[in-house]
């Protein structure tokens, strides 16, 4: 199996913590010493040696940083940022030579997962179905609350002698709360990871018939001369793997995780991850705190912080900037910062 690391990011989300220049999966979180992006690589090289990275440039020094042991010819570094489906046809065109049988998989540099061996499971089973069924294999995670920030999956029949592989019904944008909580109740959604595998030459038909501009954009990026790739790449319209090809493609099939899962999309989820103390705030640097519950407070500074009488609430005081939100508001972060980085 072909491993392709997606490790771009605007930093938006989680800032001031994370930057367009240092974004979240630069990060360490829950007294990890090691950053998100080292994680992810560390759970990849457990499945395979054959490990691809791909960002662009405003951040690959920090990533090649991080992930040091990794010869240069592995990183894949995107001339400038034009969503993820121009970003996944990049890496596939530069991996083209490899074998056309060998599957690939595709996963996320800011995933928060524990159990690496449930990880390294699903993956294989996922490898097995791709070269059975020549189909675009997802992963989906089993919601276990009304999740209002992720995308679901709605699964369809599960495949014939196949436990736990299922067709892909339809897919279900971010929901509001009552419709989440039908999702979750009625067994047949999972959350939408954004991992999918296949072979190459699955994910060379699947653009023909179902994305002919995406399979056109990616037969430009084999041809392209070094030289000219950037000025190739960025004539090219900024859009999603999701909306270009994923959801059209009518052949899916989804597989459950056996892995738990977290997309760290808000500094609400990031709340989730580290855990909390007995009033269920999260406190880190220097931070004196009376009558605070329900908080998740950071101080990366050399001045002390005091917080008083308040919950629900985020606190991030770092020389990036400093921000006060309520916890229930936090994805409303990402258009803060990028007003703030537009100044």
């Amino acid at each position: 199996m072909i491993i392709i690391i997606l490790a771009g990011g605007s930093g938006t989300r989680l800032w001031p913590l994370s930057t367009p220049d240092f974004p979240k999966h630069l990060l360490s979180i829950n007294g990890n010493k090691r950053s998100l992006l080292q994680l992810t690589y560390l759970r990849a090289k457990k499945i395979s040696n054959e490990i691809y990275i791909v960002s662009d440039k405003s951040h690959i020094r920090h990533v090649k940083e991080q992930i040091e042991n990794l010869d240069d010819s592995h990183f894949i570094v995107e001339p400038s940022r034009r969503g993820t489906a121009n970003c996944m046809i990049f890496a596939l065109s530069q991996i083209n030579n490899k074998n056309q049988d060998e599957t690939i998989a595709f996963i996320h540099s800011d995933h928060y997962i524990r159990d690496e061996v449930g990880f390294n499971h699903t993956f294989k089973v996922a490898e097995s179905a791709s070269k059975k069924y020549n189909n675009i294999i997802l992963i989906g995670a089993e919601p276990d609350y009304p999740a209002t920030g992720f995308g679901y999956i709605k699964k369809g029949n599960l495949v014939s002698d196949e436990p736990y592989i299922y067709k892909v019904d339809s897919f279900k944008e971010k929901p509001d709360f009552i419709t989440a909580k039908q999702y979750l109740n009625s067994g047949k959604y999972s959350w939408n990871c954004g991992y999918f595998l296949a072979k190459l030459s699955t994910f060379e038909n699947a653009m023909k018939e179902y994305s002919p501009n995406l399979y056109s954009n990616f037969l430009k990026l084999k041809i392209t001369m070094t030289n000219q790739l950037e000025e190739t790449y960025k004539s090219f319209k900024s859009s999603t793997i999701d909306y270009e090809l994923i959801e059209k493609d009518k052949e899916l099939m989804v597989i459950q995780a056996s892995f738990d899962w977290m997309d760290l999309g808000s500094f609400s989820d990031l709340h989730k991850a580290v855990g909390s103390d007995e009033n269920n705030n999260y406190i880190k640097g220097d931070v004196e705190i009376d009558e605070v519950e329900n908080a998740f407070i950071q101080n990366e500074t050399n001045l002390p912080m005091a917080v008083i009488g308040l919950d629900n609430i985020v606190v991030i005081s770092t020389n990036n900037g400093i921000l006060v939100t309520r916890k229930d508001l936090s994805q409303k972060v990402g258009e803060i910062s990028k007003r703030i980085n537009n100044k």
